[in-house]
């Protein structure tokens, strides 16, 4: 009998174009919830999360929050599902072959024809793509296995962050995907401001790196780290970061634009006996290295067990 509790495997050299056409089809339903959800510090309003049956918007208010939508990459039934607050429910099928033009217009022309009516930036965010979604008819590699192993290890992943992420007690976001960089991830912060960034920075730099913090998250790979992994940094760096012991010991401490950022394959994690146990002492290394470098009040911050309270 097939062992359901394996991690899959997740390859990203092969799968560019698979990646790439569900990272953009994250970034549209992004911005549809970027289009109507109240500003929440650090960019956290306009994230999506992965549920029971994939990716999600989670509710959307409109009409001045007396009703509300949501938006559901259902994976498990390949389809794109639409629910109304008011019951209306519409859905269409996800298949090898929908372009990224086909997909934003299947979505705007129905969400229209729920009365729901949309007005985004119609053009993919920092993937040097220099067309609107609805002229993308080269991305149509939408794969059924591919997403699916990427859900289950996203929804296990989710899963893990939740537990690390009650052990403090400080401000954290909650565990959510970026759409833009099409990673997972948790962030602690200190309470403290950090420095004002260059006047040129990107307003959303501004905004995710106001307060010092330590962010944890999962991507899939990328032309730079070409195979999924795990990774940490802290913002800002404390010097003599990247010397600090991390766990495992096949982690390691990478230069990313400038600063360390501590890092663990996904290939090297899967073949532990327990990932679980694994991946959190991964965390826990990387937090600690962080923290007692940059001054934080990590006991302070600790969550005991119930029975200590």
């Amino acid at each position: 009998m097939e062992n359901i509790n394996v991690l899959p495997e997740l390859k990203y050299v092969g799968n560019e174009k698979k990646k790439l056409t569900l990272h953009l089809f994250f970034q549209i339903l992004g911005k549809v919830r970027m289009c109507f959800m109240p500003r929440k510090n650090h960019w956290w309003y306009i994230t999506l999360y992965v549920n029971e049956k994939g990716f999600t918007t989670g509710p959307i208010p409109i009409e001045d929050g007396f009703e509300s939508f949501s938006l559901t990459l259902n994976i498990l039934e390949n389809k794109l599902d639409i629910f109304k607050s008011t019951g209306e429910i519409r859905s269409f099928r996800l298949e090898k072959g929908l372009s990224v033009s086909d997909f934003y217009n299947y979505l705007l022309s129905t969400l229209k024809e729920l009365d729901i009516n949309v007005k985004i930036n119609g053009k993919p965010f920092d993937l040097n793509i220099d067309k609107r979604f609805s002229e993308i008819t080269e991305y149509h590699h939408y794969n059924k296995e591919y997403v699916t192993a990427y859900w289950k290890i996203f929804l296990w992943v989710s899963s893990v962050f939740k537990e690390f992420s009650g052990r403090f007690y400080g401000k954290t976001c909650p565990v959510h995907l970026y759409w833009h960089s099409m990673d997972l991830a948790v962030t602690r912060f200190s309470g403290k401001k950090a420095p004002a960034m260059p006047a040129e920075a990107r307003t959303s730099d501004k905004d995710a790196y106001s307060h010092e913090c330590i962010s944890f998250g999962f991507w899939a790979g990328d032309d730079n780290v070409q195979e999924p992994a795990f990774y940490s940094y802290t913002f800002p760096a404390p010097e003599n970061l990247d010397n600090q012991p991390l766990e495992p010991g096949n982690a390691n401490w990478i230069m990313n634009n400038g600063s360390p950022m501590a890092v663990l394959t996904y290939a090297d994690l899967k073949e532990k006996d327990n990932p679980r146990k694994i991946l959190l002492e991964f965390l826990e290394s990387a937090y600690q290295a962080g923290a007692s470098l940059a001054g934080w009040d990590i006991e302070n911050f600790k969550v005991p067990p119930l029975k200590e309270l």
